[in-house]
């Protein structure tokens, strides 16, 4: 694994990212499977909420907000 690993949440605005796993279990973990978020799907961090969340992502084609807290459980490495 590459040193630029991180979370989704820590991604800036207008940066690609490529999920390498899920920190999540349950309904959590099927929910951001269903919604596309599988090992090398790329990511696109879109825009903040002016209160700072959610974040607005690009995911295979779709635009997706996601909260911090969800967004933290998800492993990526910039792009």
């Amino acid at each position: 694994m590459s040193s630029n690993i991180t979370n989704l949440s820590n991604v800036p605005v207008g940066s690609y990212a490529r999920v390498v796993g899920l920190k999540c279990s349950g309904n959590s973990r099927r929910r951001m499977l269903d919604l596309g978020l599988i090992t090398n799907t790329t990511v696109e961090s879109l825009m903040q909420s002016p209160s700072g969340d959610p974040t607005a992502y690009t995911i295979r084609g779709a635009v997706i907000a996601l909260r911090s807290e969800e967004a933290k459980s998800i492993m990526v490495e910039i792009i």
